[in-house]
């Protein structure tokens, strides 16, 4: 039970590792965003919207690796 219990504790620190990864391609994402609105103010729109979509898809990616990681430590049968 132990064993189970350490496995558990150890995906949900992996799945939680992916906001992280998430977070910095979105500072990334946000950056690259900001050179291209400088460079080219007119597309801005266009490029504000990409952003957008793009960020609301990986924070989804995020918010899932949180949700398995609190449910592996919660809700995991094998420690009942």
């Amino acid at each position: 039970m132990e064993f189970a219990y350490a496995m558990s504790a150890l995906a949900a620190g992996i799945s939680v590792i992916s906001s992280g990864i998430v977070g910095l391609g979105q500072g990334i994402a946000t950056g690259k965003a900001a050179e291209a609105i400088a460079r080219q103010p007119e597309a801005k729109g266009s490029i504000m919207s990409t952003l957008v979509i793009g960020i609301a898809v990986a924070e989804t990616t995020a918010i899932y690796g949180f949700v398995i990681g609190i449910l592996l430590l919660f809700a995991n049968p094998l420690l009942k």
